[in-house]
C-alpha cells in the first residue's frame, strides 16, 4: 500500500483523503497551516509519496523543502511555473522523482489533445477567429487557471495567426493576431474550459465540464503510485499515458 502526505488540506486535499483508502493508499500525514503543522523531516518521514494541492505563494516553498528530504511528489498547484527550471536542477542534483501539472484530470488531458487536433485542422480555416473561455468556483485564488494556460499555448503552437494571448480586460480593439481567454469566478464550478471557433456562417465550441473534482483526485492518486521509486522530472500531461497504464 502507497503511504502519501498531503501537502495542503483544502478541497483537493481532503478529497484525495477520501479516495486514498479506496486505491490502495494510505494517508499518513497531513500538513497544513490551518492544522498548525509544517513539512519537516518528522512530519514526512513515512510518506513514499508527497502530494501537494496548496496555494500559489506557498507552492514553491513546499516543493523545495520536500526536494531537500529526498521525497519523490505530485504537484497540482498552479501559479508558480516561473520556477519550474529551478525545480528541475534541484530534483536532478537531488535525484529525487517530480511530476507536475496544471490539470490531474484524464478527461482534460485528452481534451488538450482534442484541441491540439482541432487547431490544426483550423490553421488554415482562415474565415475562423478564436476565443477562449474558463469558469471555476469562487474561492480559486489564481485566474487564468493553469489549464487555460495550456490550452493558450497549444492554441498559439498550432494556428499561425495568433501570436499572443490576451487574459486581462480590454479597453481597445482586440488584434487579429491576439487570442482572447476570458475568466470567470463564481459560486461552486469544479471548473468548465471552452475553446470556440467563430466564423459568420457558425460557431463551433469544443468544451470540458467537470462534474465534480474527482477526476483530479484521482489522476493526482494515479500519479503518485506511477513516480512512486522513480527518479526524474516529468509533467502529467506528456506523460499521460504511462501514468495511467
Amino acid at each position: 500500500m502507497l503511504k502519501i502526505a498531503l501537502i495542503g488540506y483544502g478541497q483537493m486535499g481532503n478529497l484525495i483523503e477520501q479516495l486514498a483508502s479506496q486505491n490502495d493508499c494510505e494517508i499518513v500525514s497531513i500538513i497544513d497551516p490551518t492544522l498548525g503543522n509544517e513539512i519537516t523531516t518528522q512530519t514526512v518521514a513515512d510518506a513514499d509519496v508527497c502530494i501537494e494541492f496548496s496555494t500559489p505563494d506557498a507552492a514553491f516553498e513546499n516543493i523545495v523543502k520536500l526536494i531537500e528530504l529526498n521525497k519523490n511528489i505530485i504537484t497540482g498547484t498552479t501559479g508558480w511555473f516561473d520556477n519550474l527550471d529551478k525545480v528541475k536542477l534541484m530534483v536532478e542534483k537531488k535525484g529525487t522523482g517530480f511530476i507536475y501539472g496544471s490539470n490531474f484530470s484524464v478527461g482534460m488531458n485528452l481534451f488538450f489533445s482534442i484541441i491540439e487536433s482541432a487547431a490544426k485542422l483550423m490553421n488554415k480555416a482562415e474565415d475562423y477567429d478564436l476565443f477562449g473561455l474558463e469558469m471555476h468556483h469562487n474561492k480559486k485564488k489564481d485566474s487564468p487557471s493553469g489549464t487555460a494556460k495550456v490550452l493558450s499555448e497549444i492554441i498559439l503552437q498550432n494556428i499561425d495567426r495568433k501570436t499572443k494571448v490576451q487574459y486581462d480586460k480590454l479597453d481597445r480593439k482586440i488584434e487579429q493576431d491576439e487570442l482572447h481567454f476570458t475568466s470567470v469566478r463564481s459560486g461552486d464550478i469544479p471548473g468548465t474550459h471552452s475553446i470556440s471557433f467563430d466564423s459568420e456562417v457558425d460557431t463551433i465550441e469544443l468544451k470540458h465540464t467537470a462534474r465534480n473534482r474527482n477526476g483530479l483526485a484521482l489522476g493526482a492518486i494515479k500519479a503518485a503510485k506511477w513516480i512512486n521509486n522513480k527518479t526524474g522530472f516529468y509533467n502529467f500531461t506528456d506523460n499521460l499515458n504511462k501514468i495511467i497504464g
